[in-house]
Parts: C-alpha cells; sequence; structure tokens
C-alpha cells in the first residue's frame, strides 16, 4: 500500500528519560504537540498551525472544529510543524517531559487508526490526522477520569507515542476482558471495545486508594499499558511536597512529630 503522509526516518535516544531523533528529507514535514521540540538543525520552518495536522486543506470552520476537538482533550489549542526547508537531511528532536518510553507506531500495520491517551501523543508524520475518539456509553464519558476521551491517530503514517514508566503489551483474543486503571491505559487498537466500570464496595470505595472505576477492555485488539501515568506522578510529588512552613508527607507521622520536638521546632 502506498503511502500519502511524508515518510520519517528516526531513532529513539536514550533509556528511561527517552528522545527521539527524526531526521528529515527536504520538504519533509513532521507535526508534534506544543512543548515537545528539544532541538533542531538550522534549516528547518517552525510553523504553529490551527487544526488537526493532516495538512489537508480546510476551510476555517473545519480548522475550527479540529482544534476545538483537541481542546475537549486537554491539550493545546494549536500544534507546530517541522518542514526541512534545506536541500539536505536535517535533524529535529523530541522529548516527554516525564520517564517513560517512546514507541515508534505504523499507522499502517494497525489498519490506519489508533486510539490513544490524550497526553501520549508526542509527534507524526504530516498527512496523520489527531482527532477525538468519543466512546459510545455514557458510563465511558461521565466517569473515564483521564481516559474519558480518548485521542484519535488516522492515516497512514509514522506516529511517536510516549508512556510513562514500563509499557506492557497485550494481544486481546475475542472476547477476552482486561481490567485497567484509567490513567494506565496508553493505547489501543480500534477493534477493542472500551467501557468504564465502578469498582464497587463501600471498602474498595473509601480506602481502596485506587480510584472509584477503572477501564474495562474487551478484544479482539492489542493494547498498551503504562506503569507511570502522568497523573500518578504528579499525586505523589505533591503529596511528598513540603507544604506551608516547610513540613512535608511526614507532618503526622509519630517520628515526625518526636523528631520536631527533639530538634526544638515545638
Amino acid at each position: 500500500m502506498s503511502r500519502t503522509a511524508h515518510e520519517l526516518d528516526h531513532r529513539i535516544v536514550g533509556d528511561d528519560m527517552q528522545c527521539v531523533e527524526i531526521t528529515l528529507d527536504p520538504m519533509e514535514t513532521v507535526i508534534a504537540e506544543a512543548g515537545t521540540m528539544m532541538m533542531m538543525d538550522e534549516g528547518i520552518e517552525m510553523k504553529t498551525i490551527f487544526g488537526s495536522g493532516d495538512g489537508k486543506e480546510q476551510g476555517f470552520l473545519d480548522k475550527l472544529w479540529g482544534a476545538g476537538k483537541r481542546v475537549l482533550t486537554g491539550e493545546s489549542l494549536f500544534m507546530t510543524t517541522y518542514t526541512n526547508m534545506s536541500s539536505v537531511r536535517r535533524t529535529v528532536w523530541f522529548a516527554a517531559a516525564y520517564p517513560g518510553k517512546i514507541m515508534p507506531l505504523d499507522l499502517l500495520d494497525y489498519q490506519g487508526r489508533l486510539i490513544c491517551q490524550k497526553d501520549s501523543f508526542l509527534a507524526a508524520a504530516k498527512g496523520v490526522s489527531i482527532g477525538i475518539a468519543f466512546q459510545k456509553r455514557l458510563g465511558a464519558g461521565l466517569f473515564g477520569g483521564e481516559g474519558f476521551i480518548m485521542q484519535k491517530l488516522e492515516g497512514d503514517g509514522q506516529v511517536y507515542i510516549h508512556a510513562g514508566g514500563t509499557t506492557v503489551q497485550r494481544e486481546l483474543a475475542p472476547g477476552e476482558m482486561l481490567r485497567v486503571d484509567t490513567g494506565c491505559l496508553v493505547a489501543m487498537t480500534q477493534t477493542v471495545d472500551y467501557d468504564i466500570q465502578f469498582v464497587g464496595g463501600i471498602k474498595n470505595t473509601l480506602f481502596g486508594g485506587e480510584g472509584l472505576f477503572f477501564a474495562q477492555l474487551r478484544g479482539p485488539g492489542h493494547v498498551w499499558i503504562q506503569s507511570l501515568p502522568f497523573s500518578r506522578l504528579a499525586d505523589n510529588i505533591i503529596a511528598a511536597a513540603p507544604r506551608a512552613g516547610g513540613r512535608g508527607k511526614e507532618e503526622g507521622s509519630i517520628l515526625g512529630g518526636l523528631g520536631r520536638l527533639l530538634d526544638g521546632d515545638n
């Protein structure tokens, strides 16, 4: 099958804090989320665009609708394109904002469409459309947390997705079901049936510490799961950060109080 999207050459650099090096031929373009660019060679033109990012000719209302759909996922209203305007190959680097792995995925391998978490998309070849995938069920729309509105990547080009921590992949057989914390779901193929399920039980609700809902995924299809969602990382950082007066998470511990007493803080 011939491609309509630009063909990108890439190299993943690093281990736990990865970046992706994308080499562009003359007049080749990569689109990316605002704020993900790390560095770029001379001769690459950076341009802010308004819309879905697929490079197709669109009227103002179509562009407004494409941008509005991105706002619903919590992403920036704009995207950025990087085009090699020189006569030789040039390179641009992109990086995510937190530890994890960058996965290069070819949409041709997944029937031209992937559904991914709203903050996992990093970059893609020009020609890939970035939109939203509304879930059919009301429960998914109301209670999905991080995953209630997913991004839809469509086209025949290369995409680059970032997953926090360690990535686990599962191939689900027809009818096989997997329950996942909503924030841990990174991406899935379009054949996977997705819904939100209530954890249930008063003790689970009050003391479980895992949230009230989880994602229920039913095969067939392929899913990507991350061990460290950004929301969980942020919550842990906030919980461990010093409070007003310079006191941290040990505030309520016996050792913390005794230590401050011995130090003369009380």
